[in-house]
């Protein structure tokens, strides 16, 4: 999944696979996950890592084959990626992404594990308004977070940021269990648990299509530069001589707005055109 275009597909086809799956009660086979996403010749442990999620996220595929991965599944949503999985992702990660990922993990391996009846009360309690069950709520996803952000390393952005992204979705997320919006519809912290991770998810595909779009608009500045740095080497080699801008949008009918442009994104550092005294 190397180039733009298939890591827009990878996300889309994700949003896809989780609209599919709520429009049948939270339900997919695995085959159909397997279908979507034939086309991006994604590994056993890319495919079983999305399996993975869509199990911890209460998205069921057929039972078949949730009983064959039962163990994995289980150990996922104990909040522990197995070894094998672990290790194949930081592969795809820098150094310097590894050395902030395992530094991130020993922080927040610092902080307090709470049992599920307690979980269960934070969530309550933080519907009231309480800020420091909020508080536990936060600390108990954080390690989510990171699992979800492993989901998509390889996709453009740096897993430090989608991380940071994540987190900062969970924090307003859980900010807004005390208006009410959740009232009726959360009482859980499993159920809650599932309505966190979308947002997460949500955010990091967000900015990967942000990425996305930042990344084609330096390319058309680069092609834009790399177009009149062009001409105005082929008519600086037949005057023998640095020419104007001026001179350049008339030899080759290119407007003096595309010039000038070019010129102001490059620094003023295209070698063969010279400013005109007055002008910059």
């Amino acid at each position: 999944m190397g180039d733009i275009s298939e890591e827009l597909l990878f996300v889309r086809t994700l949003e896809k696979v989780r609209q599919m799956a709520r429009e049948q009660g939270n339900y997919i086979h695995s085959q159909r996950v397997k279908e979507e996403f034939s086309g991006l010749n994604l590994n056993d442990r890319q495919l079983q890592m999305i399996f993975d999620y869509l199990a911890k996220y209460n998205i069921r595929t057929n039972d078949s084959e949730a009983e064959a991965d039962s163990l994995n599944e289980n150990k996922f949503l104990a909040g522990e990626v197995s070894l094998a999985a672990d290790e194949e992702t930081e592969d795809v990660l820098t150094e310097t992404e590894r050395d902030y990922l395992q530094t991130y993990l020993d922080e927040i391996g610092l902080l307090p594990v709470y049992d599920g009846e307690t979980l269960n009360g934070a969530v309550l309690a933080a519907m009231a308004g309480d800020g420091e069950a909020q508080r536990r709520l936060m600390e108990s996803a954080l390690k989510d977070v990171t699992d979800i952000a492993k989901l998509y390393v390889g996709q453009g952005v740096l897993i430090e940021d989608l991380i940071g992204e994540g987190n900062m979705a969970l924090a307003m997320e859980l900010q807004t269990l005390g208006n009410g919006e959740h009232k009726g519809s959360v009482i859980s912290y499993s159920e809650l648990r599932g309505e966190l991770g979308k947002k997460v998810m949500d955010a990091m595909e967000g900015i990967i299509r942000e990425n996305v779009h930042n990344v084609k608009a330096d390319k058309k500045v680069e092609e834009k530069v790399n177009l009149v740095a062009d001409k105005a080497r082929e008519l600086a080699e037949a005057l023998r001589r640095k020419v104007t801008p001026e001179e350049l949008a008339e030899e080759t009918d290119l407007p003096i707005k595309v010039i000038w442009d070019a010129m102001r994104m490059s620094g003023y550092k295209i070698e063969d055109l010279v400013m005109e005294e007055g002008q910059e």
